[in-house]
């Protein structure tokens, strides 16, 4: 009882930093605060849901298994996002700055 309630909160709570990350996506104003949006939310979000995930699994092995996805997630959105920031700063995007009046 007391697992599934914690599991249960655990998946709503990745549910919620996941749509902060998507609300991130789509209000940021450029490419760099997008991708500081996606990095933090959706790793957080990932963690939480498959922590969640793992404390619902039918073995150890299984649960193991589930919580080695979010280290390889973080290094697969951090060397991604790392390249997409490089790219846009050689193609020479420039970070966004707030018009004075």
């Amino acid at each position: 009882m007391l697992l599934d309630l914690l599991s249960a909160l655990l998946l709503l709570a990745g549910a919620a930093f996941f749509f902060a990350g998507t609300v991130g996506l789509l209000r940021f104003p450029d490419i760099y605060t997008r991708l500081h949006a996606l990095a933090k939310a959706d790793n957080l979000g990932l963690g939480c849901v498959l922590a969640g995930l793992a404390l619902q699994a039918d073995s150890l092995a299984v649960a193991l298994k589930l919580l080695a996805i979010w280290p390889l997630a973080l290094i697969a959105s951090a060397a991604v996002g790392y390249s997409i920031a490089r790219r846009a700063e050689r193609l020479g995007v420039a970070p966004w700055q707030e018009r004075q009046p």
